[in-house]
């Protein structure tokens, strides 16, 4: 599978989470605690392995994509914050249903800038073959990324 398709099943497989937790009731604690949690992981091993693998390539392939990538390093550590504090928030507490919603926001902005700004210039700049390679690496990274936020050590 190339990096791209890898990168949009991620996205695919959150946004069904997002919808899942989005038809929760505000007493369903447990459903939301399970939700909230898949998403954590799911985020926090996606953010990683773009970051490690995917961007250095895109960039290096697509250097008009830079600023694009910036911005997405700056979004994930915003995500990565979020996902951090969400990871211990009691979803009975007031707020966590708040967190979450700016979290899918935050997050449905950010795949719709890389999915429609920048993947298809990355994808012309670098061709099948060497999407398909690192698609490869981005499958073997994701087993044995980080799943929990606050074991991601800070882009700063």
């Amino acid at each position: 599978m190339d990096a791209i398709v890898l990168l949009r099943e991620d996205h695919k497989t959150v946004e069904k989470l997002f919808k899942r937790f989005e038809k929760t009731g505000d007493d369903d604690h447990s459903a939301r605690r399970d939700i909230a949690d898949e998403v954590i992981e799911e985020l926090t091993a996606h953010a990683w392995i773009e970051e490690q693998i995917f961007y250095p390539a895109a960039r290096e392939a697509a250097p008009e994509t830079k600023d694009h990538i910036l911005e997405s390093i700056e979004e994930h550590h915003a995500v990565v914050w979020m996902l951090s504090e969400l990871k211990g928030m009691d979803v009975s507490d007031e707020r966590f249903k708040a967190k979450m919603s700016v979290l899918m926001e935050n997050v449905r902005h950010h795949v719709e800038e890389e999915e429609k700004d920048w993947f298809p210039d990355v994808r012309k700049a670098m061709g099948r073959n060497r999407l398909v390679e690192l698609g490869e690496q981005l499958q073997t990274a994701k087993s044995d990324a980080p799943r929990d936020p606050l074991s991601v050590p800070s882009a700063e």
